[in-house]
């Protein structure tokens, strides 16, 4: 870690947790507010009915200081609150979330965080099958995401990266892996030329459209009951410089993603000169809640 931001992170109290790039872009503490993490919304002319379905509630922020009913408040790994996105209690609703920024040069960037995962708890019709050790709710998280949205260049040239850890599928059977996309979603200006799909995963164009990072199966700490949180560390780094992905950390567990492809769009987007934006999400797969909370998030790049 550079002296500089070994500073700036001693004086945040971070210098354990984190190990930023030469510069921090930003560091969010949710103890402070949602620090400009807002709702993704589709693009309308002034007029909300112009929305997609596919963009149309994708769920606001929230501060939370993770209060369950059994314990009261759990609060954050280092404060009392955390940024939380929550699905609706419908089969595949979104949460998203996105920070807006703009690039002052190229090269390598990382995001790091401390986050975790729950799905909202459901009473056991009955315990018979309950073995007092894997939680029944687990089955009913489906997956989050981490992606970003780059458009670089007077030509207006625009891709997105997205890695996605997919807990259960809609069956809730255990799946417990990462996986990278292969294609992107359909953009208003796409869906205005009556060109490209709608589905209901704003990721991409086809449900399908996803392939297992290699190796990249990883059990994360969900914990014995739903409302017990463990927090895990994840670093991503991706270089605009070369536009491609260079690896992915969480927790102990590291993968290689210099050669994981790229997608990019066809056509060419004005508007968004520089464009850098930084998404976090999670979907739920059944009728239940899903919850993915943030401690503190912070990005650096080498610029």
């Amino acid at each position: 870690m550079p002296d500089s931001s070994k500073l700036l992170l001693g004086r945040l109290g971070l210098s354990g947790r984190y190990n930023p790039l030469p510069r921090v872009l930003f560091y969010d503490d949710f103890d402070e507010g949602a620090n400009g993490w807002c709702e993704l919304v589709g693009n309308h002319a002034g007029d909300l009915r112009n929305i997609r379905p596919a963009m149309a509630d994708l769920r606001p922020p929230q501060i939370s200081n993770c209060t369950f009913f059994d314990i009261g408040t759990h609060g954050s790994l280092e404060g009392n609150y955390a940024l939380k996105l929550a699905t609706r209690a419908r089969a595949n609703s979104q949460a998203v979330l996105i920070k807006r920024l703009t690039s002052q040069a190229r090269g390598l960037v990382q995001f790091e965080t401390w986050f975790t995962f729950k799905a909202e708890q459901r009473p056991l019709q009955s315990a018979e099958d309950w073995d007092g050790n894997q939680d029944p709710s687990e089955t009913d998280f489906g997956d989050f995401s981490f992606s970003n949205d780059i458009c670089e260049g007077a030509d207006g040239r625009r891709y997105m990266l997205t890695v996605r850890y997919v807990n259960a599928d809609e069956q809730g059977r255990l799946v417990r892996s990462w996986f990278y996309k292969t294609s992107l979603h359909t953009t208003t200006k796409m869906a205005r030329a009556g060109s490209g799909a709608e589905v209901s995963d704003i990721h991409v164009q086809n449900p399908e459209d996803w392939k297992p990072l290699p190796n990249g199966a990883q059990e994360l700490c969900f914990n014995e009951t739903a409302t017990k949180i463990n927090w895990h560390y994840l670093r991503w780094r991706f270089d605009t410089r070369e536009q491609r992905y260079v690896d992915l950390q969480v927790n102990d567990r590291r993968w290689d993603l210099s050669d994981i492809p790229v997608p990019f769009y066809e056509q060419r987007y004005t508007g968004l000169a520089n464009l850098l934006n930084f998404l976090v999400d999670v979907r739920t797969r059944r009728p239940v809640r899903n919850f993915l909370f943030f401690d503190s998030i912070v990005v650096s790049v080498d610029w």
